[in-house]
């Protein structure tokens, strides 16, 4: 008897946005008017980092070596929606997030991942915090926020 795999509660949010702060959202596919940033739970083995970068690729086909990415030292903790809770083990009811940024200097061209999600846009910052369903995605951006502030 195989025995199931459950994710790792333990993920990565990955905020694209350019020199403009121009907001790469993506909609999920398996929920409707779902948009987020890049996000994706750590494999075995596997760092935030290099969870941010792997999923950074997958979902957009954006390489992150071409560009500034950085830990944004920057983690939240959250309830697991009911709806994804199957995929954890059943004892597990909460995730750890860790924040990234990617820095783009432009819009580039982005190849989703069809199982995952369905579209794209390029929003601004302020567009991005009302159209992100999860809360931690809004801290996320108001970090980015405070980040471009404090450098300018």
């Amino acid at each position: 008897m195989k025995l199931p795999h459950y994710k790792i509660p333990i993920s990565a949010l990955v905020v694209i946005y350019t020199k403009q702060l121009d907001i790469l959202l993506l909609s999920r596919a398996d929920k409707s008017n779902f948009w987020q940033s890049v996000t994706g739970s750590l494999e075995a083995d596997e760092s935030p980092l290099e969870t941010a970068k792997r999923e950074v690729l997958e979902e957009t086909g954006i390489i992150c070596e071409n560009y500034l990415l950085q830990d944004w030292n920057l983690s939240h903790e959250y309830k697991i929606f009911s709806h994804w809770q199957y995929r954890y083990a059943p004892d597990v009811s909460y995730n750890t997030e860790h924040i990234f940024g990617l820095e783009l200097p432009k819009k580039v061209p982005v190849t989703l991942s069809p199982k995952e999600h369905i579209d794209f846009k390029w929003v601004t910052l302020e567009e991005a915090k009302k159209s992100v369903f999860s809360w931690t995605n809004v801290k996320a951006l108001e970090k980015l926020y405070e980040i471009k502030l404090l450098a300018s």
